[in-house]
């Protein structure tokens, strides 16, 4: 193996530990996984056999495969069994008193020349260094859960680490198929410190009252792109493990952004952590309903104010419901023009999307039924709303992305009764997925959005880690189908600056305020990498 390591004590073999031993057994190596008694050791060998076992299930690995992998590791409650070993990685949990008590029963069985490496997701790794007598051996090395089957791995060096030391641990990993991301010593590394930004502006976002949970989960998984929703992603986390990450990066970077939501300590002071106890942001062990279709006709509707390609993607995207369409606006192209059925007059549609171009709704000729829906990111909807006769019949209208199936919902204190409720029904009438929120900037998905991929930017800004391990990170370690800095060029620099300048001026929160080398490259119109 590259790193010279043959031989690697693993200690600590819960969910995680127990992984790590199992990628490196079946790397071939031979393996000492150590636990504090015989109960901690068994249910180690139970996770063990448990996760090889379900890979002979799917075909993905033989009996015979099986055997080898489980005989490359010897389980033991000794420590001094550690002693022959070149590289001992500590899996337990996550709390800095216990990973020093550890680290110093590592220095007095290991040898002097082994690497000593630590699992932690979110605690600093210098402050576990300085309590051996050799802070140059210590490294970090992030396996991600489940540790067999994602392919990042964080290695981290402190100021006092060889680089040797990082380079070998590197190698190793490397070796063993995944994808290192080599790095410095900063509270939740890349990935988590990305992540759970982001999953705590969910939840600060949900006690606020601007969305709903299911929306929230929803708007992120449909309109977002990703695998799972905040709140079902932190349930699957475990909220304590949440809270203990967000107070070691908010201890470090003392942004509110960080400062774990009061929502999410609650919850963990209850004993509510997610999956692992039945209940956190969910319940778990019962059925929810399944939500309503509709099955009433296709609406009519008027698309108006928009340039032709944006007024283009609107009318492809609801083209499909086989209701009436009118369009006020040139340039369309022949293909989209053939869904324009019902001419230029809004008069009598059930519902018109205003986009920015529209000089004022007020100027709209519409029935006293219709809905207005303004389309425009740039304003609040209540000040479009206020410059027309009917302020109770408008809400907000944001496509996230051009074309795709979700419609986020904004209503304003000025919007009627039901109305809000109207909009949704003659959303899901044109085969779209609708969410409500209140009328702030963003609406929900590029109010979580673009803070996340900003704050990608300032790492990237601050030289902590390059365009592509920062993408690597959140695509390998999260799951993610896109890194953030392969987003943001993918969005447009000048639409995450408009946006971020939108959020800031209505919290006046300077985390929230594009980071410079983002307002930069949008001014010169130059890609980040």
């Amino acid at each position: 193996m590259s790193g010279g390591f043959s031989r690697v004590g693993v200690v600590g073999l819960g969910t995680m530990g127990a992984g790590i031993a199992e990628v490196l057994a079946r790397g071939g190596l031979a393996v000492v996984g150590v636990e504090i008694n015989e109960d901690a050791l068994e249910r180690g060998r139970g996770h063990l056999e448990g996760s090889t076992g379900r890979a002979v299930k799917r075909g993905r690995l033989s009996e015979d495969g099986q055997r080898e992998i489980l005989d490359r590791i010897t389980l033991t409650t000794d420590f001094a069994d550690l002693g022959g070993c070149d590289l001992v990685i500590e899996a337990v949990p996550e709390r800095l008193e216990l990973k020093r008590k550890v680290f110093a029963q590592l220095d007095r069985v290991c040898r002097d020349d082994a690497v000593l490496a630590t699992n932690t997701s979110s605690l600093s790794v210098t402050a576990i260094a300085v309590g051996t007598s050799r802070p140059s051996k210590i490294v970090g090395v992030h396996f991600f859960n489940p540790a067999p089957v994602m392919r990042l791995v964080e290695v981290i060096g402190t100021v006092l680490t060889e680089p040797d030391a990082v380079r070998r641990v590197a190698a190793l990993v490397q070796d063993l198929g995944k994808t290192p991301v080599t790095i410095g010593d900063r509270a939740g590394f890349v990935a988590n410190r990305l992540l759970f930004g982001y999953l705590n502006q969910a939840a600060n976002m949900l006690e606020s009252g601007h969305a709903t949970r299911d929306d929230i989960d929803t708007a992120m998984k449909a309109g977002a792109g990703l695998p799972m929703g905040p709140f079902t992603l932190m349930d699957l986390i475990g909220l304590d493990t949440c809270l203990e990450v967000l107070e070691a990066v908010h201890a470090e970077s003392r942004d509110r952004r960080h400062a774990p939501s009061p929502l999410l300590r609650e919850l963990v002071t209850a004993g509510l952590l997610g999956r692992k106890t039945g209940r956190g942001f969910y319940s778990y062990g019962t059925t929810a309903p399944e939500p309503e279709q509709s099955t009433g006709p296709a609406p009519s509707v008027g698309v108006a104010g928009f340039d032709a390609a944006t007024a283009g993607a609107i009318i492809t995207t609801i083209a499909g419901a086989g209701g009436e369409i009118r369009h006020i606006g040139e340039g369309l192209d022949e293909a989209t023009a053939a869904h324009v059925t019902g001419g230029t007059d809004l008069t009598g549609c059930d519902l018109i999307i205003l986009g920015p171009g529209t000089p004022d709704p007020a100027d709209v000729t519409a029935g006293p039924d219709t809905i207005l829906a303004v389309a425009d990111p740039s304003v609040p909807v209540i000040e479009r709303a206020m410059a027309t006769d009917r302020p109770a019949k408008v809400v907000g209208l944001h496509f996230p992305e051009a074309g795709g199936a979700l419609v986020e919902i904004a209503a304003t204190v000025a919007t009627g009764e039901g109305v809000a409720d109207r909009t949704a029904a003659l959303v899901s009438a044109l085969g779209l997925m609708p969410v409500r929120c209140r009328d702030r900037a963003g609406f929900i998905v590029d109010a979580l959005r673009f803070p996340y991929l900003n704050d990608a930017a300032a790492m990237l800004g601050a030289g902590y880690a390059d365009a592509d391990s920062i993408d690597a990170a959140m695509t390998l370690g999260c799951g993610y189908p896109t890194g953030p800095i392969a987003d943001l060029e993918r969005l447009g620099l000048d639409r995450a600056v408009a946006v971020l300048w939108a959020l800031y001026a209505e919290t006046r929160e300077p985390a929230l305020a594009p980071t410079p080398l983002l307002d930069e490259h949008a001014t010169a119109g130059r890609p980040l990498r």
